[in-house]
């Protein structure tokens, strides 16, 4: 199940090759990819995909709008200093509906 959920990720390409002007990779081994993202104020990303389970670590508080392929949204706040952890996604877009920019890091194995 795991295999199939992680091969449907490809749908779109990975948030720092989709997107590079909102997902820099800010550090990488064998082991971990660290992406900074960050989010202008009212910007939607292009469609991305999160390949791999990740952790989000939030610099800044933040309102981000998921848009996926189907229709659904689903709104995300988080707090800066807070972390989370993301699932595999095939595919969505985030929309920055906060009254500033938008800043996490994401900390994905490899």
């Amino acid at each position: 199940m795991v295999w199939i959920a992680s091969a449907a990720a490809q749908e779109s390409p990975p948030s720092y090759q989709a997107d590079p002007t909102t997902y820099k990779v800010i550090f990488e081994d064998q082991n971990f990819r660290v992406i900074a993202g960050t989010w202008k104020k009212g910007t939607t990303d292009k469609p991305h995909s999160h390949p791999v389970p990740f952790v989000v670590y939030a610099l800044s508080d933040c309102v981000l709008r998921l848009h996926n392929p189907d229709g659904t949204v689903r709104e995300n706040k988080t707090k800066a200093g807070t972390a989370f952890a993301g699932p595999i996604t095939a595919s969505h877009t985030a929309e920055n509906a906060s009254e500033s920019d938008c800043q996490g890091i994401f900390v994905e194995r490899k």
